[in-house]
């Protein structure tokens, strides 16, 4: 059995063992991971001062997260994750709002179009959407960098590859947590970390991989990025844990942009799992790449 040198991430082992369903029980339909997950965002606590508020944008429903000390001017577009078939702005807001604090901007949360109902590549044109309406509203793109965890951070980096393919110009970055960016499940790491990881398995994302592409091909590099050209896109900053099976995700996305000769930085935290970055309440490693992550969304915007 491994034991973990940071006793803050074995008590969040230890918070998400005790929230595991009973051996061989069935598992929560999309609709109850759907309310379990906003449940858990809604609860959880914002930075001081920080106000939130609906928007629509592109005729996509967002939310705008706005911390103290924003600079004017500023803006973190955010993808949510949940495996292309749940989250939302409410599942993640405590993440954003940290997040956009540490960024020193505001923060839209695109609330994207989920699998099974909407399938691929709903969610790709949805973050476009939001994107080119934040540019028709007066955004600046140098002003710009665009976030996402696990799948949202698949939909971040794919995203990347509609804007080159359109013609729109790239935002200032790209920062990315944990992304799933390859949506055939062929990294070592979901054989290598199936014993470590307690949040994410191989049969579970096959399963959600499906329900969001509805049988199209999981090498089409706006579902799957790890198989995209990505010459010319704009700087990006990956985080990862070195505990979940994604790990591999991350590695070879970074591979792929190191070749197309894009400013690329991957960070792997050890003993850390899947968007640990969530836990940032109780874990400080958690705190502190977010405030790593701010400094370079920092030396992104120059300003």
């Amino acid at each position: 059995m491994t034991s973990w040198k940071d006793p803050e991430i074995a008590g969040v082992r230890a918070l998400l063992a005790a929230r595991q369903p009973e051996p061989g029980s069935p598992g929560p339909s999309f609709a109850d991971r759907r309310t379990a997950m906003d449940a858990i965002g809604e609860q959880g606590a914002l930075p001081t001062g920080c106000f939130h508020e609906p928007m629509t944008l592109g005729g996509v429903r967002c939310e705008r997260v706005v911390p103290q000390g924003a600079i004017a001017g500023r803006t973190l577009l955010y993808l949510h994750g949940g495996a292309y078939t749940a989250g939302s702005p409410r599942s993640h807001r405590p993440l954003v709002a940290r997040l956009a604090e540490a960024a020193h901007a505001i923060a839209i949360a695109a609330d994207y179009r989920l699998g099974p109902e909407h399938r691929f590549p709903a969610a790709v044109e949805d973050a476009v959407a939001v994107y080119r309406a934040l540019l028709e509203g007066g955004t600046e793109p140098g002003r710009l960098v665009v976030a996402g965890d696990s799948a949202g951070g698949g939909l971040a980096l794919s995203l990347a590859l509609a804007l080159k393919a359109a013609g729109l110009p790239q935002p200032a970055g790209f920062f990315v947590i944990s992304p799933w960016a390859d949506l055939t499940q062929s990294g070592a790491s979901y054989a290598a970390k199936a014993a470590t990881d307690p949040m994410i398995s191989k049969a579970g994302l096959d399963d959600n991989a499906l329900a969001y592409l509805g049988g199209l091909d999981a090498h089409d590099p706006l579902a799957s990025p790890v198989f995209g050209d990505f010459e010319g896109v704009a700087p990006v900053l990956i985080q990862t844990g070195s505990e979940e099976a994604l790990l591999s995700d991350s590695i070879t996305m970074a591979d792929v942009l190191a070749h197309a000769r894009v400013d690329v930085r991957l960070e792997v935290w050890p003993e850390m799992i899947h968007v640990f970055h969530a836990w940032g309440g109780g874990l400080q490693a958690a705190r502190r790449a977010i405030r790593l992550a701010g400094v370079w969304i920092d030396d992104r915007l120059g300003d």
